[in-house]
């Protein structure tokens, strides 16, 4: 069981006590009784620069330096007469350091040597001026050591600390972009589900009386793509919630079903759902694309769904082409993914009005995986959206 640290202030007192036993037990108690109240008194004082050590460093050792010369001048106390300078100095050089420690040698050292040449009985160049020099040079050094230990330890605390701030800032930046990812999956799934159901029940209801069989077409599409939807989004919600449904027939702890990322190889299976929209999709992917990135793949999906959906809602029925191919622009392999339309004819049940979230969202996927998108007019009528997404590292960089 270890003992509770004394406060910092019991420390000096029990110091500048112990300092002054020390030294009345030196103290030659034949000498006259005036010559022993002076000796008594000079301890008392030189004991006190101790107690102020910590605040005042400088002070306290220029103190307990005087004070040598009071009590080597009323006694003959010789080995314990340096014990508060000594504290004095490790205290000044732990606290302020090498340069000041430099400075106390500096000014103490010729201080000692004339104390020694006043009252010292022995020769300057005897052993005793070496040990007393050792004196003053040892607790300066000692107190460097401990001032540039306890600098190098908040050094290596701040240094850490840093790294923890660091580490938190990274995992919140993470923890954004994904939930940013999440909120542009979930945008892009049912921002295409709903646009196409409003079209397929627009077309739907067109045709109840003329063409009932189309009609309950219309309506089978639908479920189809509302059905799409709804698997898309729990395979997203999949990923942030791992325990499943409590009514799950698999059993409340089976994981939640998680589909396969969605490429551009998928690209196809949008054909459907936009032709009970009135909207002849082209699809024409270069065979020598190769293998992609999940990332690119995805992103590129989400693109293609995402300009196809803005095709339903501001064209309507008209013809679209996808191409997808890749080639080297000079610094990066690239995936360029081409999405145009022919403008269309009449304007959808939904009209030809938008916030341009899909158009910034497309944008700012693209600037995700290091690529650009841009969107604008065809010459000849319609739209047209060109994305370049890199898919290696540049070419300087191989």
């Amino acid at each position: 069981m270890s003992l509770p640290a004394l406060p910092p202030r019991v420390l000096d007192v029990v110091a500048a006590v112990l300092c002054g036993v020390a030294m009345l037990v030196e103290l030659d108690r034949s000498t006259q009784s005036e010559v022993a109240v002076a000796a008594v008194t000079s301890i008392v004082l030189a004991c006190l620069p101790v107690l102020v050590r910590r605040e005042r460093p400088v002070i306290a050792l220029t103190a307990a330096m005087v004070t040598i010369v009071a009590i080597t001048s009323t006694s003959q106390i010789y080995q314990t007469i340096p014990i508060p300078a000594v504290l004095c100095a490790y205290a000044l050089a732990s606290r302020l350091g090498r340069r000041a420690a430099l400075w106390a040698a500096a000014a103490t050292f010729p201080a000692v040597i004339a104390i020694l040449l006043t009252y010292s009985p022995h020769s300057i160049t005897d052993w005793d001026t070496a040990k007393n020099l050792s004196l003053v040079a040892l607790p300066l050094a000692l107190g460097v050591a401990a001032h540039d230990r306890r600098a190098c330890t908040a050094a290596l605390v701040e240094r850490a600390e840093s790294a923890e701030r660091t580490r938190e800032e990274e995992a919140l930046r993470r923890v954004g972009e994904e939930r940013l990812r999440i909120a542009r999956d979930v945008h892009d799934v049912v921002a295409h589900a709903m646009v196409a159901i409003n079209v397929q029940a627009g077309v739907g209801a067109h045709l109840l009386d003329r063409d009932p069989e189309q009609a309950r077409a219309t309506l089978r599409d639908i479920k189809k793509v509302s059905g799409d939807a709804l698997d898309d989004l729990r395979s997203m919600l999949g990923l942030l919630r791992p325990d499943g449904e409590p009514d799950d027939p698999r059993g409340p702890d089976a994981p939640a079903p998680v589909q396969p990322t969605q490429g551009l190889a998928e690209i196809g299976d949008l054909r459907a759902g936009l032709g009970s929209a009135g909207i002849d999709l082209d699809v024409e992917i270069d065979p020598g694309i190769g293998h992609l990135p999940a990332t690119v793949g995805a992103t590129g999906y989400r693109i293609v769904q995402e300009a196809l959906t803005n095709v339903m809602r501001h064209a309507g029925p008209t013809s679209a082409r996808v191409r997808v191919t890749r080639r080297d622009d000079g610094v990066h392999d690239v995936v360029v993914i081409e999405v145009e339309d022919d403008g269309g004819t009449a304007p959808t049940p939904l009209g030809a009005t938008g916030a341009g979230h899909g158009l910034r969202g497309m944008r700012e996927r693209a600037a995700a995986v290091g690529g650009t998108l841009e969107a604008g007019p065809r010459a000849d009528g319609g739209w047209r959206v060109i994305a370049s997404l890199p898919v290696s590292l540049p070419v300087g960089a191989r």
